[in-house]
């Protein structure tokens, strides 16, 4: 038996997403991390640690914005089978978080203190999306998860050589970010003009930027 949620319901477990989003190790992953046990660093001098953790972080704040990013749209998606698809890449986001958590505590470092003010701004742009139109949510979707997979292609070049846990983290996210995009172009998706891409890979790098370092 399906069970109907109410809407006191709905906001408890946006307010539980929110907290496992943006709390730091709040997260749980529901998959193990490609991080495993028989997956070692090599030895990495002190500056590779700090460099290999501001990627991370920067990785880590991009799941909290594609988290808060499904959430918003969620929210205002009017298909059924729509809000479906957002609340199961959600999830796999949230594996991602929580791999990327792990990875900062690994190279004792810590997530970014600007993750709340940008989960609020990708909330709010999930939700105008999908406010829109399904047609443009999805489509908006499938084109910040390619800014996504981009981003994270060439963090795996720029990864010490020797930090081969957090490759095999950004390898996995690689592939589950294009997945995520496919689906959204298969759901309905518009494809986005190129103008409109490199707007918001202007929007992406003001973020890495200011993420790397805090």
């Amino acid at each position: 038996m399906n069970r109907h949620y109410s809407h006191a319901d709905n906001l408890v477990h946006q307010f539980d997403t929110v907290l496992r989003t943006l709390v730091p190790h709040a997260a749980v992953a529901s998959r193990p991390s490609p991080a495993t046990a028989d997956v070692r660093d090599e030895d990495m001098t002190a500056d590779e640690r700090r460099h290999a953790a501001g990627l991370m972080r920067v990785n880590h704040t991009g799941e909290v914005c594609a988290q808060a990013l499904y959430q918003g749209q969620g929210c205002t998606a009017k298909l059924p089978e729509v809000r479906s698809q957002m609340e199961h890449s959600a999830q796999e986001e949230i594996d991602h978080l929580a791999w990327c958590d792990d990875r900062l505590q690994e190279l004792d470092s810590h997530t970014s203190v600007l993750n709340p003010l940008f989960y609020a701004a990708s909330f709010g742009l999930g939700a105008v999306a999908g406010a829109i139109g399904d047609r443009i949510s999805l489509g908006f979707v499938a084109a910040t998860e390619e800014q996504v997979g981009k981003h994270l292609e060439e963090h795996m070049v720029k990864l010490p050589a020797g930090d081969r846990r957090s490759r095999a983290v950004l390898r996995q996210m690689a592939i589950d970010e294009a997945h995520h995009a496919q689906l959204a172009l298969e759901a309905g998706g518009a494809r986005f003009p190129a103008p409109v891409k490199f707007g918001m890979s202007l929007m992406s790098k003001v973020m890495t930027k200011s993420v790397y370092r805090i």
